[in-house]
């Protein structure tokens, strides 16, 4: 495991940008400076499965090991997903967003798929420096890929891309160009960017004291056992966070507007 939490960062950073391109672009877009100073991250979000092996604590471990405290859990009932969160004492450093597909839940066919998929996990690459980056560790077909789809995105993008932070997220309370996620977001439609616009395109509000929009992913080629097509990678979130009663910043999540982010990787037909 990561010793350095800068240099574990700077690792799923520059994986994710390998298949988000864009999210570079959204930086020079957003950012007051020309070293984007004022760019700070939110939280990272992660996706797994509940098995045993490669489970939602496996994934944590990495950030326990560097401080992290767990903070709270989430249920995603219609997902079929369990989610945790997890932050730094240093609240400079973000927040860890960490979902996982609950499988039983699933058809015995999805079951069947994931624990094929997942039996290629060697116990000591979840202990690894680079788990959190190493992408897949099975093959799957495109058809597996899109027989997944049809039951849940979730653990088609799985399928698809493993293990890599699925987004990073823009802290706008620390742009200095933006005052409200309304002007982030007219700036990202002005310059081309599509808006995910499941729920609204702002999630949340300042009664729940956190708002959230996002782009949709960006596409890449994935090489599959039976070709290399190109499907949704990754996407860029952005949040406003609002002071609570206490006066102090609100630095949890609300599971319905989480509810609407997530498909930020539909794979649009």
């Amino acid at each position: 495991m990561h010793k350095d939490i800068n240099q574990l960062f700077e690792c799923l950073w520059n994986n994710y940008l390998d298949v988000t391109p864009s999210a570079a672009k959204v930086h020079q877009l957003l950012a007051s400076s020309e070293q984007g100073t004022d760019i700070i991250n939110d939280h990272v979000a992660f996706r797994t499965f509940n098995l045993p092996n490669v489970g939602l604590d496996k994934l944590a471990a990495h950030f326990l090991a560097l401080g992290y405290e767990e903070k709270g859990e989430y249920h995603f009932e219609a997902k079929k997903l369990y989610a945790k969160h997890f932050e730094h004492p240093d609240d400079t450093q973000p927040k860890v967003f960490i979902s996982e597909l609950l499988v039983e839940k699933c058809s015995p066919a999805l079951q069947a798929l994931v624990h094929k998929m997942v039996a290629n996990v060697d116990a000591a690459a979840t202990t690894a420096d680079d788990f959190l980056y190493s992408g897949s560790h099975w093959q799957v077909s495109h058809s597996d890929y899109q027989a997944l789809l049809e039951e849940s995105e979730y653990a088609a993008w799985m399928a698809a891309y493993g293990y890599r932070a699925n987004h990073f997220t823009v802290s706008v309370n620390h742009l200095n160009n933006f005052e409200t996620l309304t002007a982030v977001n007219q700036a990202l439609k002005d310059a081309g960017f599509i808006l995910n616009t499941a729920g609204g395109e702002i999630k949340g509000s300042a009664e729940v004291c956190l708002e959230q929009s996002s782009t949709m992913a960006d596409k890449a080629q994935v090489q599959f056992s039976d070709g290399s097509f190109a499907i949704p990678s990754c996407f860029y979130e952005f949040a406003l966070r609002y002071p609570m009663a206490n006066g102090k910043l609100y630095t949890g999540f609300v599971a319905a507007s989480a509810d609407k982010i997530f498909e930020s990787t539909n794979a649009k037909s």
